[in-house]
């Protein structure tokens, strides 16, 4: 998909239907005060708020609490409604619960964003704005927050060339991309091949299905079959839970030592694997300004005003063109900077980063 990105500065300022399925309306919450409906009013607004997962990954760890976080404060009597699947159909029947349900406005991480564009253009007849949050969702949005991906993507080629050393030239590399139906995974292709094409080799290339971990350890054991467990210099793997079956597979076919891999995200696993040295970097993407946009952004059209000074840009998807958009830099994390970007922003402690068996490794990184 292409995706045409126009930036002007590229820091921003930091129901139940009874056709739905039991499982969509079990997953939909409602955090903060009760009530709704009203559009516009400034104590009545209710966010309906649509993620790709909840609990352990990353969303349910960081965005949502962020975004909860920053909605209370704005608008204290604002209610939020929540729902997390990884499921494209399953996601898709939430967001129409939520417009019959009769939300305000919509901050949407779209899981499948083409799948969901008929329920995004339902949103906007029904007069719901929709923010497209991390994804670029389809349709007729009218906000977009998320982190710059081409520049996510040299981060990681980047970073792979420094860690590969000398085999940065002519090595072979494995490329472990994220899902096709994700907009997101071939920007930050995108990004890597800018700095990898015409250095190295790509002996293998893999779109991983849904971004699961289970697609990725399968295809990582198939690439060390098809290339052999001493030809593989590297690992671009888009993002920590690719990285974390990249190990995985590399471990269960005993390749020795592990090559340099890259991730995404700054999952607390992952973390640990690069204080362990089976992960080389991560890309730390901080969410809370990207949530802090999203929900200024939320509130702005919900009441019916303009996001023109919370965007810093413009973004076109395939049906809307000029989309106000928020596009954030990242920050590639190796062993070396951990104390200093992920300890000192609070993401996590050196105790969550350092168990006793890291303790020695932790150490040797200044982790104390």
């Amino acid at each position: 998909m292409d995706l045409r990105v126009s930036l002007q500065a590229l820091m921003g300022r930091s129901l139940t239907r009874a056709a739905v399925a039991a499982s969509v309306a079990a997953g939909l919450a409602l955090t903060g005060a009760c009530g709704g409906g009203g559009a516009g009013g400034d104590d009545s607004l209710t966010v309906g708020l649509l993620l790709p997962g909840g609990g352990a990954s990353r969303f349910g760890q960081f965005d949502r609490p962020l975004i909860e976080r920053k909605l209370k404060e704005l608008c204290p009597h604002c209610p939020a409604a929540f729902a997390a699947t990884p499921d494209p159909a399953v996601q898709r029947q939430q967001l129409e619960s939520m417009i019959t349900r009769g939300v305000d406005v919509l901050i949407i991480a779209a899981v499948d964003p083409e799948l969901l564009r008929p329920s995004v253009e339902a949103a906007h007849r029904a007069g719901i704005p929709v923010v497209a949050y991390d994804r670029l969702a389809q349709g007729p949005i009218a906000g977009y927050v998320t982190f710059d991906g081409a520049k996510v993507g040299r981060l990681q080629g980047e970073g792979l060339l420094k860690a590969m050393g000398a085999k940065a030239r002519g090595g072979q590399i494995v490329m472990m991309n994220g899902a096709t139906t994700d907009p997101n995974a071939d920007w930050f292709k995108r990004g890597a091949l800018s700095v990898l094409k015409g250095k190295v080799k790509i002996g293998k290339s893999y779109d991983t299905v849904g971004w699961r971990p289970e697609n990725a350890f399968v295809n990582m054991k198939g690439a060390v079959a098809a290339l052999g467990a001493g030809n593989i210099d590297g690992v671009l793997a888009a993002n920590d839970s690719l990285a974390g079956a990249a190990v995985s597979a590399l471990n269960a076919t005993e390749v020795r030592p592990l090559p340099p891999i890259t991730g995404q995200d700054a999952d607390l696993a992952a973390v640990r694997r690069i204080v362990r040295g089976d992960q080389y970097m991560t890309v730390y993407k901080p969410y809370k300004p990207a949530a802090d946009a999203a929900v200024e952004m939320a509130i702005a059209l919900g009441r019916g005003k303009s996001v023109e000074s919370i965007a810093t840009g413009t973004v076109d998807n395939a049906t809307t063109k000029d989309i106000p958009a928020v596009l954030l830099p990242s920050v590639s994390v190796t062993v070396g900077n951990i104390k200093d970007t992920l300890v000192k922003d609070g993401m996590y402690t050196i105790a969550q980063i350092c168990p006793p068996q890291l303790r020695s490794a932790c150490d040797k990184a200044g982790l104390t």
